[in-house]
């Protein structure tokens, strides 16, 4: 039997008194990977932030499990240390910190135990080669003066080193040149195991390729409007999202 790993139910949340998600549940047991796919607008990153805690965001009703617990009011670090990891859409530069301090520090606040110099930078400087990224990138501060591929690519870098529970990939690939959308993609794929989950969103589908998707959600208004396996996203890459949108205004 899969073991449940995320599960939300009726989930009404939003922003600044702006409702964005309405009664949205998603479930994702371990070893899956779920893709959501939506217009602009749709709410996804939404979803995404709030899934992993954002103090912005509220939700009004509804519930956030993760591994059985409910964790709809813990703080984002808190999740963190549970397994959660979130890639964000557009990486923030951290200026004074360099990537080897904010992986390490990180590490050790995830696992709650002190991360050994040596080792650790025997995996960091191994999982840069991977990623092809040059290894005085380390001692860079983070996202500092990066390339949007660069910060995509650090992006996946932090998920290799921190190997989450569940990795939440907020249009990792956008902005990316065919070459490096190959390498996030490959990169997801070493990361990606029976032991762990991904649920992504994209409008690129090619970070997909090397990924055995489980299940597909579409997101229009806050709502997941279809559902469905890989060849959905087949048939939306064919014919857009105007005919659901078109078939949910006749109802």
């Amino acid at each position: 039997m899969a073991e449940n790993l995320l599960e939300i139910k009726d989930l009404h949340a939003g922003v600044e008194g702006k409702e964005i998600l309405k009664g949205l549940s998603l479930s994702v047991d371990k070893g899956e990977v779920h893709v959501i796919l939506g217009p602009n607008g749709s709410g996804k990153s939404t979803l995404m932030n709030i899934i992993m805690g954002h103090p912005k965001y509220e939700v009004t009703s509804g519930t956030v499990s993760f591994e059985g617990e409910d964790i709809t009011e813990l703080k984002t670090f808190e999740r963190a240390r549970k397994g959660l990891f979130l890639s964000f859409q557009t990486p923030e530069e951290i200026p004074g910190i360099t990537v080897e301090n904010m992986i390490r520090t990180a590490k050790q606040a995830v696992s709650g135990e002190r991360v050994k110099i040596v080792p650790f930078r025997r995996q960091l400087k191994a999982t840069m080669e991977e990623l092809k990224m040059k290894p005085e990138y380390a001692e860079r501060y983070m996202n500092v003066g990066f390339s949007g591929g660069e910060k995509k690519r650090n992006e996946i870098l932090q998920l290799l080193m921190l190997n989450p529970k569940l990795a939440l990939l907020d249009e990792t690939d956008s902005g990316l040149d065919v070459d490096a959308v190959q390498i996030v993609s490959e990169g997801v794929a070493k990361f990606h195991n029976e032991d762990n989950s991904c649920l992504i969103i994209t409008h690129n589908t090619r970070i997909l390729e090397k990924l055995k998707v489980d299940k597909v959600h579409v997101l229009i208004n806050g709502e997941i409007v279809e559902e469905g396996g890989p060849e959905l996203i087949d048939d939306i890459n064919r014919r857009g999202f105007t005919h659901i949108l078109d078939a949910k205004a006749e109802k």
